[in-house]
């Protein structure tokens, strides 16, 4: 007897089934097309992907820098002397290299042997081959359990993570980069002062999130990832591939955009075998090929380890707080443990927690909802508008530093000299000594009657919350040096001794001070910590090891300053270097310990003819190499990007099409209100003489840190300084 089946339905489940695994291989392809793998790497990948899953950290491997695929050993660390350890084990295998480098081939032993035939495989057997593997000798430390464990807390935040992602247009594989930054751990702190789930620098954070000593957005996993997931776009549009964008996230996009000038290609796998920059070192070159294998072992979860379960994520409830607010009402008022708000709110620091500080106005608080979420208005109405505050509680004293006079702290803290001496009896202004602890007159805060409502614009610190608490570091204040300032002038004026503003400033001329130069007017101690406390990842691995045993996964290179900064500031080979936005003659002639008489004979300028942003201009280097200068140009345009971002942060992009007779002066003058270093970080190959109708640009939407006395974007970083 024949059955009749239902041939329609059949059909019907036939093409779904093809369609979902058309939508699956659709989906694969667009990923390898996005994140494609190169033969010539592969050996590299296999590398890290034996670190992420097979060698855990009680472990390690000794291998060549160059050839991953070479791996002498892998050694077990000791609990006590690792670093010995280390040593010992790559000074074998040196002695092995330098007999054969030797000529040694006959009466070689079993380890001799299999050495040899490492480097036989490859056809590199030559002496100077062997001399050269003995300099590439190199430690890793193995992941393997960090690995699991950023696996199972990743389960808190990857559906956020990869929502964020797409919604910026970057593939929701880079959910994965954080096991190569952190191994999922929002509290990591690096030595070289990158913090959080994706470890960003200070410099680089203070683009797109809150950064001080009340607020370290770095800390917080969904306020990084929106920062984290506007750079890779950011970097992506630069350099028009994934894989250049994501060297770009370690090694900065100059450096990127650098390598594909000189090499020709944007072929990654060309780059990274080929780029002999300065600062393109093991991690710069690896972290792409390490981001590949923390892709894969992800992916592969399961067949590495077994079953295991990611952590759910948490359900919360997201308040904007309306005013500030001390942290103990908070917890009172809500209901809410400390350990909770602290666990859900880990971008708030430590002045708050012990409450120097308050909650700041317009701070998203987390709170976790129990059985159910409530809602955040009727969350909000249970605080007492007896206990919100309309400014931030204020810093009580100041320690005086070497240098300071009461003029320029009265000018710090926004009080007057005479009551500042009125609220410390101080009968002679001249008369305060270092060490001196002053009590700042500074008004305390207020309760304040609000509209207790969830759509508060959120707030950055106002001109009180910004001053130092006593026994922090804070960045010190700084003073542009306007056309016809002299520097007794300015000292006279800001009440500071010349010879201290000189020395601040490593100024050994006192006449040699250009126009738009930004002068730092107090001691550099004042400056915020480059790093942080490091919360030792590592522990058994004492400072004293090599570089390259610490880390989640690479070694920790110093993260450059300006890494979101494609500019060359770089000399070239032939002594020029190319002119950038906020630079004159007068800055060349400052860096150079020379004139700009001497400057413009060289490249053949007249009087008063101006410099061309893009343009390439000679320089004289008798008197300072070029080393030097690159440092000094660095230096300032690092000062000029750190004052512009303590008040304004990246919220966006906007494209603008160009209409006939629009200038780019105007755009970003009177239109956009962005300063010209800053429109040519986005469109680094657009100058003010190449702009054409129809042709497309992006302009960075800036977002005013409230109470930071912000006028517009231009008229902070000093006007439209093209040279």
């Amino acid at each position: 007897m024949l059955t009749a089946y239902p041939t329609r339905r059949i059909s019907r489940a036939a093409l779904l089934l093809a369609v979902a695994l058309g939508l699956v291989s659709g989906i694969a392809a667009a990923a390898e097309r996005a994140f494609p793998k190169p033969a010539g790497l592969e050996p590299d990948v296999a590398f890290w992907k034996r670190i992420f899953t097979r060698v855990d950290t009680r472990h390690g491997l000794i291998h060549d820098d160059r050839y991953l695929d070479i791996v002498y050993a892998q050694i077990r660390l000791p609990e006590q002397d690792a670093d010995r350890a280390i040593r010992r084990a790559k000074a074998r295998y040196r002695a092995i290299l330098e007999q054969l480098a030797a000529g040694k081939r006959k009466g070689l032993n079993a380890e001799q042997r299999r050495v040899y035939r490492l480097w036989k495989a490859k056809g590199r057997t030559r002496a100077r081959d062997f001399r050269d593997a003995a300099r590439h000798l190199r430690f890793q430390l193995g992941q393997s359990d960090k690995f699991k464990a950023g696996w199972v807390r990743a389960g808190r935040w990857r559906e956020r993570i990869e929502r964020t992602l797409m919604h910026h247009g970057v593939p929701k594989e880079l959910a994965a980069l954080p096991h190569v930054e952190s191994s999922f751990n929002p509290a990591a702190y690096s030595r070289v002062g990158a913090a959080g789930l994706w470890q960003f620098t200070r410099s680089t954070g203070r683009r797109f999130l809150r950064v001080d000593h009340v607020v370290d957005e770095r800390l917080d996993p969904y306020e990084a990832t929106e920062a984290a997931a506007r750079l890779l776009r950011y970097n992506y549009e630069l350099l028009g591939s994934w894989p250049l964008a994501i060297t770009a996230y370690n090694h900065g996009a100059a450096g990127v955009r650098r390598a594909v000038r000189e090499l020709g290609t944007r072929d990654i796998e060309t780059i990274v075998r080929k780029y002999k920059g300065r600062n393109f070192g093991f991690a710069s070159r690896n972290f792409y090929v390490a981001f590949l294998a923390a892709l894969e072992a992800d992916r592969e979860f399961e067949r590495h380890f077994g079953p295991a379960q990611a952590e759910r994520p948490e359900r919360i409830v997201e308040v904007k707080l309306p005013a500030y607010a001390p942290v103990s009402e908070l917890e009172k008022a809500l209901g809410v443990t400390r350990e909770a708000l602290e666990r859900l709110n880990p971008a708030l620091r430590d002045t708050v927690w012990r409450g120097a500080k308050f909650v700041p106005k317009g701070y998203t608080l987390r709170l976790p909802c129990e059985r159910r979420c409530e809602h955040p208005e009727r969350l909000l109405a249970r605080l007492s508008e007896a206990k919100l505050y309309d400014r931030q509680k204020p810093d009580r004293y100041h320690k005086v530093r070497r240098g300071q006079t009461l003029s320029h702290i009265a000018a710090a803290y926004g009080v007057s000299v005479r009551a500042l001496m009125r609220a410390n009896g101080l009968r002679n202004r001249n008369h305060v000594r270092v060490g001196q602890r002053l009590r700042l007159p500074l008004p305390a805060a207020r309760p304040v009657k609000v509209a207790l409502r969830t759509e508060s614009t959120a707030a950055a610190p106002d001109r009180t919350e910004r001053a130092v608490v006593r026994g922090e570091r804070r960045r010190p204040e700084t003073y542009r040096v306007r056309r016809g300032d002299t520097l007794s002038g300015i000292a006279k004026r800001l009440g500071i001794d010349q010879k201290a503003l000189m020395a601040w400033n490593g100024i050994t001329h006192a006449d040699r001070i250009v126009a738009g130069q930004l002068l730092r007017i107090s001691a550099p101690d004042g400056q915020p910590a480059a790093t942080e406390p490091d919360t030792g990842q590592t522990t058994r691995i004492s400072a004293a090891a090599d570089a390259e045993a610490l880390g989640p996964g690479l070694p920790e290179e110093v993260h450059p300053q300006l890494s979101a900064d494609p500019s060359d500031y770089s000399v070239g080979r032939d002594g020029t270097i190319e002119v950038q936005a906020a630079e004159t003659l007068g800055h060349y002639a400052l860096w150079l310990d020379t004139t700009t008489r001497k400057l413009r004979r060289i490249n053949g300028l007249r009087p008063g003819q101006a410099l061309h942003v893009g343009h390439r201009v000679k320089l004289d280097f008798s008197k300072v190499p070029p080393e030097t200068f690159e440092r000094r140009r660095k230096a300032y345009h690092e000062q000029l990007q750190a004052e512009f971002f303590e008040r304004y942060r990246i919220s966006g992009t906007r494209v603008h099409k160009v209409r006939p007779g629009e200038s780019l002066w105007v755009l970003a003058q009177r239109v956009y209100h962005v300063p010209m270093w800053l429109f040519r970080q986005y469109n680094p190959d657009v100058t003010d003489e190449a702009v054409k109708p129809g042709q497309t640009l992006r302009f960075p939407v800036l977002e005013p840190r409230s109470g930071s006395g912000a006028g517009t974007a231009t008229a902070a970083a000093g006007g439209l300084d093209d040279a």
